[in-house]
């Protein structure tokens, strides 16, 4: 059987689900009474957004102009920052990739990070350069960067436009030519890496696998070597593009295996499957484990959800692996959980999931990321909940994740940005010039300064051309301290936040300010205040609710009136002491909707 296996990797929105469609209907995967915009991308949430959040694997059968007949396998990947872990799981199961560039925008950020994923996996890489029927396409100019920026021979580069599909048969043609055989192919015992899994409730867990050597087949008792988790296949099939029952996945298939799994944590991505009757002596390199980057606290509304939010977040967890939980309580939020992303859109995507899929409404805390602290004692703790942080006293420093980022701007922006990176406390490096309209900035900035405007002010301040993509760097030693609201005296715990000393008061401020405004009034005055240990750094205050105790009074001696007016002072004073300020749901939803 002649197979070829390939991906397609781009920047977000360079077209690559478009050109997808173009090579299903080429290869008459799919009918034209089928055909639909779009039509690899599943979910709703992909479809309104106009984004890839899920690789989506298809297979194709194509005739060659050599007479011969080939099972192309392809698979979708996304483009945007946060799912670059998905690329990494479509790159191990493939021996070839399609760089996608649009003619109009040129090489972005993301383009130049996935190019390095697909080199750094040995891949043989297609530079394709798309949209060239746009009005302002540069074609040739696109040529020069893809040698200057990513050393690629542009001679070969494919001209096409996956909307009006032209080159759609050369690219076919090329993938046929260049892209290898499948690899790995000539082990003697039967191998298939996971690379992607969904739930379904009436078959159990379905893994999405690239076999590399043997076979599998309906019935056969296969082992997870990583999980050491023995099942039976109860179906095999391919993608075509919907999921088609087959007898078997030969060696080099992209399909699916039914398992008789019905626990979500009993595979990993990444695992090898194997026969339990002839098991393979080592499993196939597998991906790195994904460490999340930015933590908040996810709980439910209706706080009788908190199981059904348990049993959405381990189906969620199967199909992303990338997402990692724990459970937590809060004072104020009741039962939750403590959850980690790779990234904000990561998170967005998460929360949007839940409550589409799954019918959940939930709430979330700031969102952090994980502090080094060293102790007094010498000790390192990790810590990615404020609340955990322990006394000053015994801190000797806390280190702060940084990232270092790569943005490509338009000329005219680099002022605007450089002022924007030194106010996040990040360094530019230095510059490099792409061609005579563009130029990429390589900065170090601190993670927990991107965490909520920076891409946002990016977009506005580049007008939508500019694009940043990162990689993590080292840890760093700063002057990090843990800023506390108190209402009424109380410290409110879902509203702690590790700041950046010089940062605390302003961000402090306009958090009490925002209180002021959400918070009920009460019987006597309510102090809302900021504050670093026992040093409050900003303060507003509620006004008491009062009742006109002098209205019965009409007319009469002055001091009948300034002693209702004391007794009402005092019963305010004993109130005030004993009183306790109940913070309503609602304010919690409507402060932390406004802080991320």
């Amino acid at each position: 059987m002649n197979i070829r296996n390939f991906c397609i990797i781009a920047h977000v929105d360079h077209g690559k689900t478009t050109l997808s469609d173009r090579l299903l209907e080429k290869t008459h995967t799919v009918s034209k009474r089928e055909m639909q915009d779009q039509l690899l991308d599943s979910m709703d949430l992909e479809r309104e957004r106009g984004i890839t959040i899920k690789c989506h694997p298809v297979a194709m059968h194509y005739k060659a102009k050599n007479g011969q007949t080939y099972l192309l396998n392809l698979i979708d990947t996304p483009g945007h920052v946060d799912f670059s872990y998905e690329v990494s799981r479509s790159l191990a199961a493939c021996e070839g990739a399609l760089l996608l560039v649009d003619a109009a925008q040129g090489i972005e950020a993301q383009t130049v990070a996935n190019a390095h994923l697909a080199f750094n996996q040995g891949l043989v890489v297609i530079p394709v350069i798309n949209k060239i029927d746009l009005p302002g396409a540069h074609p040739e100019l696109i040529r020069k960067q893809l040698e200057d920026v990513l050393a690629i021979e542009a001679d070969h580069a494919i001209l096409a436009s996956g909307k009006s599909g032209i080159g759609i048969e050369e690219i076919l043609e090329t993938v046929i030519e260049k892209v290898p055989e499948p690899r790995l192919a000539d082990f003697p015992e039967p191998r298939a890496l996971v690379f992607d899994c969904v739930f379904d409730a009436f078959k159990g867990v379905i893994c999405y696998v690239r076999n590399f050597s043997g076979s599998i087949r309906r019935g056969d008792e296969i082992l997870l070597m990583n999980g050491k988790v023995t099942s039976q296949v109860k179906e095999v099939g391919v993608f075509a593009p919907k999921m088609t029952p087959t007898e078997v996945l030969e060696k080099g298939q992209v399909g699916y295996v039914v398992t008789s799994i019905k626990s979500v944590a009993d595979i990993k991505i990444g695992d090898t499957i194997t026969h339990v009757s002839t098991p393979a002596k080592e499993p196939l390199p597998g991906y790195k484990e994904v460490r999340p980057m930015v933590f908040s606290g996810l709980y439910p509304l209706d706080t009788s959800d908190y199981e059904k939010l348990k049993t959405a977040l381990s189906k969620l967890n199967l199909n992303d692996s990338s997402l990692v939980y724990q459970s937590e309580n809060s004072a104020a939020l009741g039962f939750g959980f403590r959850c980690g992303f790779l990234g904000l859109l990561h998170m967005e995507i998460v929360q949007e999931r839940l409550h589409r899929e799954y019918g959940l409404d939930i709430i979330s805390t700031y969102p952090s990321v994980v502090y080094d602290v060293l102790t007094t004692q010498g000790q390192h703790l990790l810590i990615d909940n404020p609340l955990n942080l322990p006394d000053p006293t015994v801190i000797e420093n806390i280190s702060e994740p940084t990232i270092r980022a790569t943005i490509h701007t338009p000329n005219e922006c680099i002022g605007d940005l450089l002022a924007m990176i030194s106010e996040k406390r990040g360094i530019c490096d230095h510059t490099e010039t792409l061609d005579s309209s563009r130029v990429m900035l390589v900065c170090n900035l601190p993670l927990n300064e991107i965490l909520i405007d920076f891409n946002d002010r990016l977009k506005s301040i580049t007008k939508g051309y500019g694009s940043m993509d990162y990689e993590m760097g080292a840890y760093q030693v700063s002057d990090l301290v843990r800023m506390d609201i108190l209402v009424n005296s109380d410290s409110v715990d879902a509203f702690s936040t590790i700041v950046h000393r010089n940062k605390a008061e302003g961000k402090g401020r306009a958090l009490c300010e925002r209180l002021k405004d959400i918070l009920p009034r009460q019987l006597f005055k309510v102090a809302i205040q900021a504050s670093i240990g026992s040093k409050v750094i900003a303060r507003e205050t509620i006004g008491a609710l009062r009742k006109d105790v002098t209205a019965k009074c009409y007319g009469g001696d002055i001091t009948r009136k300034k002693k209702l007016l004391e007794k009402q002072k005092e019963g305010k004073k004993r109130m005030k002491q004993i009183g306790k300020v109940s913070i309503p749901q609602e304010a919690f939803i409507n402060i932390l909707k406004t802080t991320t």
